[in-house]
């Protein structure tokens, strides 16, 4: 996996998401008249926001499979996952075939973004690795995929009225409840 938004840091730095940044750690919630069938009806986690642009991960689109068959995909043994079962997120239309997991702090990871304070978001395989061992975070989602803003555009979108935008919650990012989540962030 790796992480486009991170720059190509190297392992072990967590990056801190810029402070003040509009959308960082805010849900953006699709209007009701959402068009792009990308987008319809969810939830989006803003990552990291600033000048060149924005990265999200849509956290309530399940893509019919689960985290023990990435697991089996990647030649991993799930015996003592405590997530083997999780369902993977369709995170956006963006590198569909990278994988982004957003979790709880806890362990130096190869490649993390902190969010907030909270909740972090690594691309690396260490994290998968360990997740496929039962060891990694206590809390954890892993989507595949992420949706991407160009400088400007998500503040434009905004504007339109496309997205409400509401405070992230770490608590609903990590909660099994996906269906219920574009209700309860609006």
């Amino acid at each position: 996996m790796h992480c486009g938004a991170c720059g190509g840091v190297g392992p072990g730095t967590i990056l801190a998401a810029i402070p003040g940044e509009r959308f960082t750690n805010q849900f953006l919630v699709a209007m009701p008249g959402m068009s792009d069938p990308n987008f319809a009806q969810t939830v989006t986690l803003v990552c990291d926001h600033g000048p060149q642009g924005a990265l999200g991960i849509v956290i309530n689109r399940p893509l019919g499979m689960t985290l023990g068959e990435v697991f089996g995909q990647l030649g991993l043994d799930a015996t003592h996952s405590r997530v083997a079962s999780d369902p993977v997120l369709q995170g956006g239309p963006v590198q569909t075939d990278r994988g982004f997991v957003l979790h709880t702090p806890g362990p130096t990871w190869d490649s993390t973004l902190a969010v907030s304070e909270g909740l972090h978001l690594t691309t690396s395989r260490d994290i998968v690795d360990a997740l496929a061992r039962g060891e990694g975070p206590s809390d954890a989602l892993f989507a595949l995929g992420y949706a991407g803003w160009g400088a400007g555009q998500l503040e434009e979108e905004v504007a339109q009225n496309a997205w409400l935008t509401v405070p992230a919650d770490a608590r609903m990012v990590l909660g099994k409840q996906l269906e219920q989540r574009w209700q309860a962030a609006g």
